[in-house]
């Protein structure tokens, strides 16, 4: 399918927090309780309508154990957006989330999109940390958040495509240089074709 944009993600977080989940949840609507830890990285990808244009998600799901660390900061280059996930019943993910987060301002483009969100809401008998502590931290960092449940697809839909509309804003603002790889940006074929057809309609009006 062509598309007028596509946007490169990266899921990041601790081993075991739901990254895996939250992505098979959104692009193929459903849930595997058993999910093996991942293995360097993931792939799955969507398309999405915004404002009447097709845009694409290519979405890298990363793991979260510190021995892949290295190969999970060479995908921070040249993404758009990135979901920083911790696990609302493991105060020890969400206390990691600094370093997490440093790591994508280290490695990543500085107009990198980034959206907290605390998972496994669906577990709130088990939750060590609290919502006002995930919005907090999110203030404190100029990030959005949500909390959203990989199980019963609460919210899994909306963080994605609230990042993709951030992403989307930015390119109308003229915030994002799409000549190059390095802001997760790539123009599809449709947007090049809108934009030719109008450069013809402007030079046939222009001039006599």
């Amino acid at each position: 399918m062509s598309y007028a944009y596509l946007f490169k993600f990266i899921i990041i977080g601790d081993s075991g927090v739901g990254k895996s989940c939250l992505l098979l949840q959104f692009t193929d609507k459903r849930f595997q309780p058993i999910h093996d830890l991942t293995i360097g990285v993931e792939f799955g990808a969507k398309i999405v309508q915004m404002d009447g244009k097709t845009i694409k998600l290519q979405i890298w799901d990363t793991a979260g154990q510190e021995s892949f660390r290295s190969i999970t900061r060479s995908y921070y280059r040249g993404a758009a957006g990135a979901l920083l996930v911790y696990d609302i019943t493991r105060r020890e993910t969400f206390n990691h989330l600094a370093t997490w987060l440093e790591d994508a301002r280290q490695y990543s483009s500085p107009d990198m999109t980034v959206v907290l969100v605390g998972n496994k809401c669906d577990l709130e008998h088990r939750r060590q940390v609290s919502k006002e502590e995930g919005e907090a931290f999110a203030r404190a960092h100029g990030l959005s958040f949500l909390e959203t449940s990989a199980k019963t697809a609460f919210h899994v839909e909306e963080t994605f495509t609230e990042a993709a509309r951030t992403i989307y804003e930015k390119i109308k603002q003229g915030k994002l240089d799409l000549n190059g790889d390095f802001q997760g940006v790539k123009v599809g074929a449709t947007a090049n074709t809108i934009q030719l057809q109008q450069n013809n309609q402007d030079e046939r009006s222009g001039c006599c």
